[in-house]
């Protein structure tokens, strides 16, 4: 863990909302030189505290406009190897993330599709014919607010 700073928060807090901030404009916002700003952020980086840069995909406007998350149980631990699964499940385009969790359900997936007769599609065709899959609970995503969380 490294130690962070009031600058160093609110230099996260400023990437976490436009990670295109380059050094010049983070250091106008916070009151400190370009280089200044440039050499924290890059200590934050090496660090590994930002791990970094990605876009945030507008999924409906690319024609994926439902969301469902769903809770897997494997049927059997023993007959297939969690890795199996993580391999087959990693390999479907519309799954965008895998987090295998504890309680009721072993896997929670974040599934995109274009519409629910696509979903069905997906669930059907893909998740269902998973290795180990095993009971399946979906909860489609009627609406989202995304926080940034916390920063030190």
């Amino acid at each position: 863990m490294i130690d962070l700073d009031d600058i160093d928060r609110a230099l996260l807090r400023a990437l976490q909302e436009d990670a295109t901030l380059n050094a010049a404009e983070l250091g106008r916002r916070q009151g400190i030189s370009q280089p200044v700003a440039w050499r924290r952020v890059k200590r934050l980086e090496d660090a590994g505290v930002i791990r970094g840069r990605r876009l945030d995909l507008d999924r409906e406007a690319l024609g994926f406009g439902v969301t469902v998350f769903l809770g897997i149980k494997l049927a059997n631990h023993g007959r297939v190897s969690l890795a199996d699964f993580e391999r087959a499940v990693t390999a479907i385009p519309e799954v965008l993330t895998v987090q295998h969790v504890l309680g009721r359900y072993d896997y929670r997936l974040r599934v995109v599709a274009r519409d629910l007769a696509d979903f069905e599609r997906v669930l059907r065709r893909r998740i269902m014919t998973l290795p180990g899959a095993g009971e399946v609970e979906a909860n489609v995503v009627l609406s989202e607010e995304r926080r940034p969380g916390p920063i030190g």
